[in-house]
């Protein structure tokens, strides 16, 4: 039995990752920090920094969900890296990461000089925009190895909507017009992304993790 520790657990994901803990086998939340096994941190920065720092001081490992951050944030997430077990990821649904590795293998075959655009498109109480999830696609895109035929790259964000999340990926040119969509119809699929990657790095030893660890 895995027993969780949730940092956020009054906010909407918190609400929404006990609805899946209900259903899972195997793990349970407990209201303690230091009774844990492993923590779920779904808040704002500040909290989560202050949170990395006692799931530090207890050696718990720790996935983080919370977007945001700012660069010095950022690094003491991976300066706690060295000492604990940490994941941190904008979006830990299986779909998004589907869709990360599929639009790795349409840049690996692309042969032509292509622009491209990432709506990011969510509920207009979602504090950062772009999103942890845009930010992330563009990098993938920027650094992938083929990315010399990517002649121009862009965000635009959306935040005046009821949608719990929508990313379109489009590449475009004179001759062509692909897109790459995902579209999360409720908060559970997030909930149950970061729930499996709780029981996955529960025991691992100390590391920056990441989906691909976990995903297959």
């Amino acid at each position: 039995m895995t027993n969780l520790f949730i940092n956020g657990l009054s906010g909407k994901m918190g609400s929404s990752l006990k609805q899946v803990i209900s259903k899972t086998k195997g793990i349970i939340i407990v209201s303690s920090l230091v009774d844990s096994d492993v923590v779920i941190d779904f808040s704002r920065p500040e909290s989560t920094i202050e949170i990395l720092s006692q799931c530090e001081h207890n050696k718990l490992p720790i996935v983080i969900g919370t977007t945001g951050f700012n660069k010095e944030q950022i690094e003491k997430i991976k300066g706690a890296s060295s000492n604990i077990p940490v994941l941190l990821s904008y979006n830990m649904s299986m779909g998004i990461y589907n869709l990360k590795k599929s639009i790795d293998v349409f840049l690996e075959q692309n042969n032509n000089e292509l622009d491209c655009i990432i709506l990011d498109i969510h509920h207009k109480d979602k504090i950062d925009s772009p999103s942890g999830t845009a930010i992330e696609l563009k990098e993938l895109i920027k650094n992938h190895s083929n990315s010399e035929l990517i002649r121009s790259i862009s965000i635009e964000s959306e935040r005046n909507s009821d949608v719990f999340g929508i990313h379109k990926i489009r590449f475009f040119n004179q001759d062509n017009d692909e897109y790459f969509k995902h579209e999360a119809l409720s908060r559970n699929i997030f909930s149950e992304g970061a729930v499996y990657l709780a029981q996955s790095i529960s025991g691992k030893p100390a590391g920056m993790y990441s989906l691909k660890d976990f995903f297959n």
